[in-house]
């Protein structure tokens, strides 16, 4: 389906008003666009229980006599709750709650759609298959600000907060192969376990004669092993070994 829109360029026109005056206008050109929609059914009836629970925490709070108190938001139970007002003869009105069935009618409507739009040329099949790997996407942005701190920037200058986001990019793309490589040899972990584990692996030097490691055995850590060879799991290590995987880690 098209669904062309008008957007803003960034730049400016001078127009002539009515009185012979001139002024600048924010250029506008029609952006072409493509709207896709798409139905699931079990994303419908996902949806659709998770409506029902929420009518169902709706009708005790009516039942609790206070539903004023509880706080409100568009996506809260609350917005199910229906108030009227009703007064005889001239006395103070009083106030009813009731399940507003109008409302859950009207959401229930687009429950199972899901609808994208874009400007690619690509068929319908190919950006219906990119969209649905956006998780993956707003996965990196979660493991850059979690894990990696690139928010809140504390930089003022601009080689500063370049600096910052590179090496915030850098360490996000040496975490994914990682991850890909350990996903290779059959085995997955969270990005919190792998983290922590990377940073629990130090060693203290014995007396200027050789390295011990201060951290314990795990199941990533045998992994880390498999894959990368870097013989990790001993309890002692000389200079010149630890030397040697340091070069090992520089140069692949």
């Amino acid at each position: 389906m098209e669904a062309d829109k008008a957007g803003e360029l960034g730049l400016y026109d001078e127009k002539t008003l009515k009185n012979g005056k001139t002024k600048k206008a924010k250029s506008k050109v029609a952006l072409k666009q493509k709207l896709i929609i798409t139905f699931s059914r079990r994303i419908m009836e996902y949806q659709r229980h998770i409506r029902n629970k929420q009518i169902g925490r709706a009708k005790k709070i009516i039942e609790s006599g206070d539903p004023e108190s509880i706080k409100k938001g568009p996506n809260d139970v609350t917005r199910f709750i229906k108030r009227t007002s009703k007064s005889i003869s001239g006395e103070k009105a009083t106030d009813f709650y009731c399940i507003d069935h109008e409302l859950i009618e009207e959401e229930e409507k687009y429950d199972g759609y899901y609808a994208v739009t874009t400007n690619p040329d690509d068929d319908v099949k190919s950006i219906l298959e990119i969209n649905h790997k956006r998780h993956k996407i707003e996965d990196c942005f979660r493991v850059m600000k979690t894990n990696f701190s690139s928010r809140p920037v504390f930089h003022h200058n601009r080689e500063s907060i370049i600096a910052h986001f590179m090496i915030c990019y850098t360490a996000l793309l040496i975490y994914r192969l990682m991850e890909a490589k350990l996903d290779d040899y059959g085995t997955h972990f969270t990005t919190d376990d792998i983290i922590e584990t990377l940073k629990n692996i130090a060693v203290v030097n014995e007396r200027d004669l050789y390295y011990s490691s201060i951290y314990n055995g795990s199941k990533i850590l045998t992994a880390l092993n498999a894959v990368f060879g870097l013989e990790l799991d001993r309890k002692y290590y000389l200079t010149k070994e630890l030397n040697k995987k340091i070069r090992k880690i520089s140069t692949e």
